[in-house]
């Protein structure tokens, strides 16, 4: 029988699927293993041969955990919201719901080819309605919740108005916004409803604000920072802006502590935690006011008297040093204390900073900009007037939107006072500023600084603390990078907020009973021409509350009837919490059962890219805190174990077009020309870098009267490891690798091709390695010409089990440290050794098929078929390693005369020194190489040697 993959991997494929071989039980008496994938999102080009690396891997740990007698859930669903399907929709016409079931079929059939163990009986798809129901009951929880700061964790919204009804908000601790005023319970019972609405949504987790944006104009709507590169869109790299919206926001910033504190209990990848921790960006030091001078300003710019500019620092020891103060751009009081003079300078910056992202200004270091407001403050300590000026690289979102400038203890306040002539003075004992600032805290003795004179860092910081506070400047204080999360997006294809607003335009919300609050036809897909997002358009998107019914628009009567909110929630909602909904994925009553998240707990090993380390990773995060607040899981954290795949990258191919010509230039001749290097398809190109120029052409008509300039007849392109992408046309797909070398050799390869961690480059020759080695495998089994199987049940060698029990201990320990690439050497050393002791022995192939199966699990189900079974090799124990085979209990002892060996003897290698002599000396090999002479000596190394001297 010949090896045919093909027939093979799709018998088990197809019994697979018929059996339901890798369903999960939810009350099932083994232990439980939960291995999740980060779900992908169905794009239409489908997987490249990069996209199933991490999916190899958990399936390997999924299938060897089964093996081991555990209950595994191993799920897989689709992160199906997205904005590609919306673009092809705006561009066709065509229905983001069609595109997106189009493209979950065709990665359906990729993902089956490859033969992973998902349990596909609880497939989740963030744009079912059924499953965003439950996205907009958390939405619907989080409206409803509040964070209690004494008992640190977030309380029902009921217990604040509580609270309020009581005794007002002065002595209530809560995570609120900062622009919160104080009220008493009399304040508090005075309040118009619409008055109680608005104090309220300053203290919910999830809230309407005006915020600064991310706005893409060309995509319409708003980006999360994660989402903006380099001042552009990270998809479509189209102009990103700044602006002030109203929009909905997750507080996130009330978990800020515990989201750090939470990162010392899970194993996730150190960097990744880094990135969290800088993200989130935990920062100690004092809030101090600075009075805005009222000379300053006037009363036609509705400036309050006795205004005031906050600024968190974490050098308050340094104040006596600030010269100056700088404001974001986009601070609220810019408008407010510029003066007439300043006013046409400041707008002009204002609006040129507009045009850059945030991650600009943070990483431009070099470009010293700003603008003077004309206006001044006063210093809480010397009262001296001091200067405000507005500067990009101060940012709104960051502490408060405002620094007090140090410049000769900050370099980039420095900096910006060297460029624009503002003192700087120097209040550091025995240190040199002229060239440069001085940021070393721990070196730091203040001077020229009154009653701080003398004093260190930490002396310093504690006692102007205390003097800010006796004379009600300032306070300590500790701040956190992280901001409330932009919720709303100006999106159609995304899950509808469960939200009408009511005559007063207050946000309301729909009971749970009418969940879920499904998404409208449009006939257009693109905003308004009023500037509305997509579900403007929509001709039936208002809210009845007598039926409780979406009904048309042209019935809103702000009586009964009410208009629904247009904004859609980000890509990051539906993956917040879709490791939970796997446990139960059909239940329509509850997010899921009690007893289903009681068994499964949290995920085990969780297996995705490090790219969403400040995006999903800390959203669900967040999430999953909020829900363990309110009892719905047993977890804090989703996640025990965390690892990022490393990148498949591919070998990309550039021709080069010489600027200024229509000459196309191969690689050894551009020698000093100008030229520009261009994506070439690497199917157009051989394996010598040959390039195929006619069929160049016409995938590129443009260079149909192109010139090219070759070198010995041959067009030599060049080449590139770079990111696998369908834009740098160097994608290879892996339905093409399945079918000249078959599912088993894919997961082998991308296996052997490195550490998981690693990035690595692909080489299809390469496969045909691990694709020879399967064959040699297949021939393990079988005999003759013919094929025939041939396992018997004859006793196994000493060498036989030697090489099985060094192969269940290495591929054991490799599966559990997640060195797959190791393992796959280790199969090919042990069936080259079986093959040359010509092994046949059931009680050595058996277990062999068992430890291949997580890699390979077709040709495994395939032999253990062969070797007699019925049932799948799925479920079959593990071989289990035994010492006893592997310890060596004699030695092969190389026998020497004068230092060249002679013979070899096996001895035990618990044989005493003396008899080991004895032995030897008496052996017929010995005497025939002594011919009756007595040797002067004999050197006896126990272990390793017998040297015969004489």
């Amino acid at each position: 029988m010949k090896f045919n993959f093909k027939e093979i991997e799709a018998k088990w494929q197809e019994y697979w699927a018929k059996h339901g071989t890798f369903r999960a039980s939810n009350d099932s008496e083994k232990e439980k293993f939960y291995v999740l994938d980060m779900f992908p999102y169905p794009s239409g080009s489908g997987l490249h041969v990069g996209h199933p690396l991490g999916y190899i891997a958990s399936d390997i740990y999924a299938r060897y955990k089964r093996h081991k007698g555990f209950n595994v859930l191993h799920p897989m669903g689709y992160d199906s919201f997205g904005l590609p399907a919306e673009q092809y929709a705006i561009q066709t016409g065509q229905h983001p719901a069609i595109t997106t079931e189009t493209n979950i079929k065709r990665y359906r059939e990729q993902l089956d080819k490859l033969g992973f163990s998902f349990d596909w009986s609880r497939e989740v798809r963030t744009s079912d309605p059924k499953y965003y129901k439950w996205t907009q009951w958390i939405f619907i929880q989080l409206f409803n919740s509040w964070y209690n700061l004494n008992s640190d964790k977030a309380e029902d919204i009921t217990d604040l108005i509580g609270l309020f009804e009581e005794e007002g908000n002065a002595n209530v601790k809560a995570s609120c916004n900062d622009d919160t005023p104080l009220f008493s319970a009399t304040d508090w019972a005075a309040f118009s409803p619409k008055e109680k609405q608005e104090m309220l949504l300053k203290y919910r987790l999830t809230y309407l604000a005006d915020t600064e944006v991310n706005w893409c104009p060309a995509l319409g709507t708003v980006l999360a920072n994660d989402e903006v590169v380099n001042g552009v869109s990270e998809r479509g790299g189209h102009p990103v802006i700044r602006k002030k919206m109203t929009q909905w926001s997750m507080r996130i910033t009330a978990y800020a502590q515990r989201l750090l504190d939470g990162l010392e209990k899970i194993d996730w990848p150190q960097p990744l935690k880094d990135s969290q921790t800088n993200w989130i960006g935990r920062s100690e030091g004092a809030s101090v006011k600075f009075k805005v001078l009222e000379s300053t300003f006037d009363n036609s710019r509705n400036l309050e008297p006795r205004t005031f500019i906050e600024v968190f620092t974490t050098r308050p020891d340094t104040i006596f040093g600030a010269t100056f103060m700088t404001l974001a751009p986009e601070h609220e009081l810019v408008s407010k204390i510029t003066t007439p003079e300043q006013k046409a300078e400041v707008e002009a910056y204002v609006e040129a900073t507009a045009k850059r992202s945030e991650r600009d200004r943070m990483a431009d270091v070099k470009s010293i900009t700003g603008a003077f407001t004309g206006a001044f403050a006063e210093h809480p300590f010397t009262k001296e007037t001091i200067p405000v000026w507005i500067g990009d690289y101060v940012l709104a979102g960051y502490g408060t939107g405002a620094v007090m400038s140090v410049p000769c203890g900050d370099q980039r306040d420095y900096d910006f006072a060297k460029h624009f002539g503002i003192p700087i003075p120097n209040i550091f004992e025995g240190v040199d500023i002229s060239e440069e600032a001085f940021a070393n805290k721990e070196k730091t003795i203040i001077a020229n600084s009154d009653f701080l004179n003398g004093l260190s860092y930490k002396e310093a910081t504690k006692k102007i603390i205390a003097e800010l506070e006796k004379i009600g400047a300032g306070k300590g204080k500790v701040n956190y990078r992280l901001r409330d999360a932009v919720f709303s997006r100006q999106r159609y294809w995304g899950e509808p907020f469960p939200v009408y607003y009511d005559a007063e335009g207050m946000p309301q919300i729909l009971g749970e009973e009418h969940l879920p609050l499904e998404l409208p036809e449009v006939e257009k897909y693109l905003p308004t021409e009023t500037g509305e997002p997509p579900l403007g358009n929509a001709t039936d998107w208002a809210w009845d509350i007598g039926t409780n019914r979406v009904v048309g628009n042209d019935l809103i009567d702000n009586k009964t009837v009410f208009p629904l909110e247009l904004n859609t929630m980000p890509g990051w909602a539906g993956s917040s919490q879709y490791f939970n909904r796997y446990m139960d994925p059909h239940n329509d009553d509850a997010i899921f059962s009690r007893e289903a998240v009681n068994y499964w707990q949290d995920v085990d090993l969780y297996i995705g890219g490090s790219e969403h380390a400040t995006g999903h990773l800390l959203y669900s995060r967040f999430w999953q805190k909020f829900m363990f607040d309110k009892g719905w899981v047993p977890a804090d954290e989703y996640a025990k174990k965390l690892i990022n795949q490393g990148m498949i990258t591919g070998t990309s191919a550039f021709v080069f077009r010489e600027e200024g010509t229509v000459n196309v230039v191969s690689k050894g001749l551009i020698q000093e020309k100008k030229v520009t290097p261009i994506h070439a398809d690497v199917s157009l190109v051989n394996s010598s870098d040959e390039l195929d120029i006619d069929a160049f052409k016409k995938w590129q008509p443009e260079y149909e009267e192109a010139k090219f300039i070759l070198e010995e007849g041959k067009y030599i392109v060049g080449r590139e490891v770079e990111k696998m992408s369908k834009s740098k046309y160097n994608v290879v797909n892996p339905d093409e690798i399945c079918e000249e070398y078959g599912a088993d050799s894919l997961r082998l390869y991308e296996m052997f091709l490195g550490p998981l961690e690693q990035s690595k480059p692909w080489n299809t020759a390469g496969i045909t390695g691990v694709h020879s080695f399967l064959k040699k495998m297949w021939r393990l089994y079988h005999s003759g010409t013919e094929g025939t199987f041939s396992v018997s049940d004859s006793e196994p060698s000493k060498e036989n089990l030697k090489t099985l029990h060094k192969t269940i201990k290495k591929v054991e320990e490799d599966i559990e440290n997640f060195s797959f690439n190791t393992s796959v050497s280790t199969f090919m050393i042990c069936v080259n050794e079986l093959s040359a002791q010509k092994c046949t022995s059931r009680e050595i192939l058996e277990p062999l098929a068992i430890l291949v199966s997580p890699y390979a699990p077709h040709i495994a189900e395939e032999l253990w078929q062969g070797l007699g079974h019925t049932q799948t090799i799925s479920y079959a124990s593990f071989p289990k390693f035994e010492a006893k085979y592997i310890t060596e209990s004699s030695k092969e002892y190389p026998i020497s005369f004068n230092g060249k060996m002679r013979f070899t003897l096996e001895l035990p290698l618990d044989m005493a020194k003396e008899e080991i002599e004895k032995t030897v000396m008496a052996h017929e090999r010995t005497q025939q190489q002594l011919q009756g002479r007595t040797p002067k000596k004999v050197i006896v190394v126990p272990g390793k040697i017998v040297n015969i001297v004489g």
